[in-house]
């Protein structure tokens, strides 16, 4: 009940449905409980030989109609209820999801979040209309044939009490099983799915490694751990099932006997008890219902205890805008001491780094892999958080822009570079749908990816599939990177984003790149120096920290891990140079028949 509750806000936004929809469910009821009176009337009339009998059956197919009207309008309410409050908690949901930074989904899986997002929340909409119409035509049933029955009978009414504690322990205990395996249901669900979610986004390596067997496996025994929770969910609710009508039972049988006895006695009469029976079964119902309606109820509220877990996780970068910041940022970058790890690390990623980039200034950072390269950008638009007042831009803390301002106008070029499944264009201007076609050509331009849309089949509108499928891996960067320079941003960042091009686009790029970003400030990530060797100035990291700093010329002269980088990819360079001159020397033999 203490997850279930926490719907009640929902309820909440959609009183008009959920107050229209029960009364009419209540009227519905009182019409039902009519029809026994009638039926009444007309028994006893018949043995009194009373004529008014196509009356009473006028009287009860009114009852009838109107019992079908009530029922059929309100059920209709009902369930619209449900619809809106799954439309609310998934609007909510997916919102949140928004904001969450990389630890949330280092802690929780694309397929399980999928699951509590599509599954769950249809366990929720379920409760809502299915469970809560059910439950109150119950109450509303048993409370007004219980009245009825009073009337009619105190004493066989009595007959109802002793079974009852039985039927109620039996159900409360019953509950905690159901919700603890309808848990365990759900959570199998979710494992499903990021199996089947993760096979599907890695098809392309499964199938090259000529894994399929044993991913095929491996679902299997994904697919038979689910079946064994479901399994033994029904079992635990077939029992239920089962139960609940055979308790109830026992009230039946000592409502015909000790009801028949008095009867004969002529203590009642026959349309009496057969009112009586009638009223019986309505307030029966309930019970037999109570195992399917406790399976729903516990497996809505494991949805909604998965669904809040979610919910309740407050976001790791919040939001905290503070007035003063300038709506206009002008890229004057400042870190004073920045010390950031990730959460589980022994070691901090970045150790004491202190920096300051200039308005309009290029600035390269190189370095190995896992020198902390990427770390630092992910800082700049907040990914990561940094210490507060580590980071200054343009004289603020970083921490005080609102996070849509500051992601805005800094715009980071990511190093895995990321498609929709839509057309190119749609790709480039996914921030504003709007752009010209001016913009997003000019970028195009920019990224070098002019001579790419003149190949493909339709150029812009070309869709690139899920994940960019339908393009290489090169494509996919200057896709990306067009996508950040048709916004024009004050600051631009790009982390390794030339790293699947050829030198000759890399050098293209980065000729169409001085230009445009002349006086934007441009802070480049790589770990090739020819994609460095012409920004204003080179900043050189080393197992989290500044090794060195200055221009091409400066570093070189200076001889030290930089110079070193240098050397290596140049010899590295003029061997593959050498060798596809010895490979084209052989095809040319090859050519003319030489041996």
């Amino acid at each position: 009940m203490g997850a279930l509750l926490r719907l009640l806000p929902y309820y909440r936004r959609h009183l008009g449905p959920f107050w229209m929809g029960n009364g009419l469910l209540l009227v519905a009821r009182i019409f039902e409980a009519l029809i026994p009176q009638l039926l009444k009337q007309g028994i006893d009339g018949i043995g009194a030989g009373a004529p008014a009998l196509g009356l009473l059956a006028l009287g009860i197919t009114a009852c009838v109609l109107a019992r079908f009207a009530a029922i059929w309008v309100g059920r209709r309410a009902v369930r619209k209820l449900g619809v809106e409050v799954a439309f609310d908690l998934r609007n909510r949901l997916y919102e949140h999801l928004q904001r969450m930074g990389q630890g949330f989904f280092t802690r929780y899986r694309t397929g399980d979040l999928m699951a509590r997002a599509i599954n769950d929340i249809g366990l929720v909409r379920r409760v809502v209309a299915q469970g809560t119409r059910t439950v109150l035509v119950l109450l509303f049933s048993s409370a007004v044939a219980f009245s009825f029955m009073i009337a009619e009978s105190p004493s066989l009414t009595l007959l109802l009490i002793p079974p009852m504690p039985v039927i109620f322990g039996i159900a409360w205990l019953m509950s905690r099983r159901l919700y603890r395996e309808s848990l365990a249901v759900q959570e199998g669900f979710s494992t499903l799915s990021d199996r089947v979610q993760e096979n599907l986004g890695g098809i392309r390596t499964v199938q090259a490694l000529g894994q399929e067997e044993r991913e095929i496996a491996r679902f299997a025994v994904t697919n038979d751990d689910y079946l064994d929770r479901n399994l033994a969910l029904v079992r635990t609710n077939s029992l239920l099932a089962a139960l609940m009508p055979g308790l109830g039972a026992t009230s039946v049988v000592a409502v015909l006997y000790f009801g028949g006895l008095r009867v004969q006695s002529g203590e009642i009469s026959l349309g009496t008890f057969t009112a009586f029976v009638w009223y019986l079964n309505m307030v029966l119902w309930p019970v037999r219902e109570a195992g399917n309606m406790i399976n729903l109820f516990q497996r809505g509220a494991a949805g909604v205890a998965r669904l809040f877990e979610l919910l309740d996780t407050e976001p790791e970068i919040a939001d905290r805008p503070q007035p003063g910041v300038p709506e206009r940022i002008q890229g004057d970058i400042v870190l004073e001491g920045v010390t950031v790890g990730y959460p589980g690390a022994e070691v901090p990623t970045l150790r004491d780094v202190t920096l300051h980039v200039k308005p309009g200034e290029t600035l390269a950072i190189l370095g190995r892999i896992g020198s902390g390269k990427s770390t630092l950008l992910r800082l700049l638009v907040r990914l990561l958080e940094a210490p507060p007042g580590t980071i200054q831009l343009d004289g603020h803390d970083l921490r005080d822009y609102p996070l849509e301002r500051l992601r805005g106008q800094v715009a980071l070029v990511p190093q895995e570079p990321f498609l929709f499944s839509e057309s190119i264009r749609e790709n480039v201007s996914y921030d504003d749908p709007e752009r010209s076609e001016e913009a997003v050509e000019a970028a195009a331009v920019a990224s070098a990816l002019a001579e790419t849309l003149k190949g493909l089949p339709s150029g812009l509108e070309t869709e690139v599939g899920e994940r960019g499928v339908m393009l290489s891996g090169g494509q996919k960067q200057r896709v990306t990177l067009a996508r950040a320079l048709v916004r024009a941003a004050p600051v631009l960042l790009l982390d390794d984003p030339f790293s699947a091009v050829d030198a000759e686009t890399e050098a293209e790029i980065l000729a169409r790149l001085a230009p445009l970003r002349h006086g934007r400030t441009t802070i480049v990530v790589s770990h090739r120096v020819t994609a460095v060797r012409g920004a204003d100035r080179i900043v050189v990291m080393e197992e989290g920290r500044i090794a060195e700093q200055g221009t091409h010329l400066e570093l070189v002269q200076a001889d030290g891990l930089y110079a070193a980088l240098e050397r290596t990819q140049r010899r590295r360079a003029q061997l593959e140079h050498e060798l596809e001159e010895q490979e084209d020397a052989l095809n040319e033999q090859e050519e003319e028949g030489q041996p």
